[in-house]
């Protein structure tokens, strides 16, 4: 295979939930800038928008669609936009999530609470799953991309329910690699550390990131691009004897709140 096809995404059809803001974003742009047409899928139609159509300014091709992942009838409605539009679906990007890192203290949070968070990080990546893989067998290319976290393998305080959540995303992802595999279609995750969105900026503070980088070899924290450059490498042709992996992408380190 040439070097110039290893990234090539023309021709492929990319869905990427929570695509409108920070790693979303980044792999909207990202996978746009290598040749995918981008259904960006958000709760936030109007920044969805603002997204799909600095891809189109740029030359690419993309569509926002509203989209609530704790509702199925979204989750179909995004499938069936994506089809509609572009005619068909080849690579997945399960980045929506979300939960109260740091702030999940057993004593204080509900069985409610508990429960959303596997609904937000785990329910809609299977659902979308399942919904995408016929999809993309009948496209003879597939690639489902979801996103982890190192704090599915670190171990902190108030962080149980989203942390528990993302280390079933890497069982999980691991698992449908081989349900998945036999129809061609990779099933891959992505763990970032610490990353510079707006997120992590509601907790950060000077003194948290001076430990953080105690613990980070490359002396940095993370920035949306670096975490859309390994969904990139799973999205295209260079990985595609890659599936049933959990790439953390942490800049050699540990980086947590407490």
């Amino acid at each position: 295979m040439k070097p110039a096809a290893l990234f090539d995404l023309n021709n492929k059809v990319a869905i990427i939930t929570g695509g409108a803001n920070g790693i979303g974003k980044a792999c909207s742009l990202m996978l746009a800038a290598h040749g995918a047409s981008v259904v960006v899928a958000d709760l936030n139609l109007e920044a969805a928008e603002a997204v799909a159509s600095h891809i189109r300014q740029d030359g690419g091709q993309a569509l926002a669609v509203s989209c609530n992942v704790l509702k199925d009838e979204d989750l179909t409605g995004l499938v069936n936009q994506a089809l509609a539009e572009f005619g068909g679906i080849n690579i997945l990007v399960n980045n929506v999530g979300g939960g109260g890192a740091g702030r999940e203290s057993p004593a204080t949070l509900s069985v409610e609470q508990f429960a959303r968070t596997f609904q937000l990080n785990v329910f809609s990546n299977w659902r979308l799953a399942q919904l995408c893989a016929p999809h993309m067998e009948n496209a003879g290319y597939g690639s489902i991309i979801n996103m982890s976290s190192m704090s599915s393998i670190n171990k902190s305080p108030a962080i149980s329910a989203y942390a528990s959540s993302k280390a079933a995303i890497n069982h999980m992802t691991a698992n449908l690699a081989f349900d998945y595999g036999p129809a061609g279609i990779r099933v891959n995750a992505v763990g970032p550390g610490a990353v510079r969105t707006d997120a992590l900026a509601s907790v950060l503070t000077p003194e948290i990131e001076t430990r953080m980088l105690s613990h980070t070899p490359l002396q940095r924290l993370g920035e949306p691009d670096d975490i859309a450059g390994a969904v990139l490498y799973f999205a295209a042709p260079i990985s595609q004897w890659v599936s049933g992996q959990t790439l953390f992408v942490n800049g050699g380190g540990v980086q947590t709140l407490d």
